[in-house]
């Protein structure tokens, strides 16, 4: 079962520390993804409710997703792993920010391995869409609370 791979560029007119923060704000994703409804299920280390270690919830068409913060650089990087709600293994995300011209370069890449043999291009090709979708919102979102 052969690791799969997910990539997905875009740029937005704001700043990255708005962009960093509608990430680190689960309750914002349903805002700007398809994604119904979050909760936190742990909080993070430190206290901080959405830091290294917290455990987000995502339910999504009768699907429950829960993933887990495991790295953060403000204003530069998100990166999480799924825990549980996808037939696959190993998934790691990083949503990187980089300045660019007054605004924000966003990469979102990550990687994975299906569980069932044979469904690893079939996952690839649906998340790459979900992402791509991501990208798009968080742009247009980041923008909007920018201007607001």
């Amino acid at each position: 079962m052969g690791e799969q791979t997910i990539s997905a560029r875009g740029r937005t007119d704001a700043p990255p520390a708005a962009v960093y923060a509608a990430l680190r704000d689960g309750s914002t994703w349903p805002e700007w993804t398809t994604i119904d409804t979050f909760e936190l299920e742990r909080p993070g280390a430190d206290g901080e409710p959405e830091g290294v270690g917290a455990i987000r919830v995502w339910h999504t068409k009768g699907r429950k997703l829960r993933e887990e913060i495991v790295e953060l650089v403000p204003d530069r990087r998100l990166s999480y792993t799924v825990l549980s709600g996808l037939a696959i293994k190993g998934y790691r995300a990083d949503v990187d920010l980089t300045p660019s011209g007054g605004g924000t370069e966003i990469h979102w890449h990550s990687s994975f391995r299906a569980k069932v043999p044979g469904f690893g291009g079939i996952y690839r090709r649906a998340l790459q869409k979900a992402t791509d979708g991501f990208v798009e919102g968080l742009s247009a979102y980041a923008l909007a609370c920018q201007r607001s």
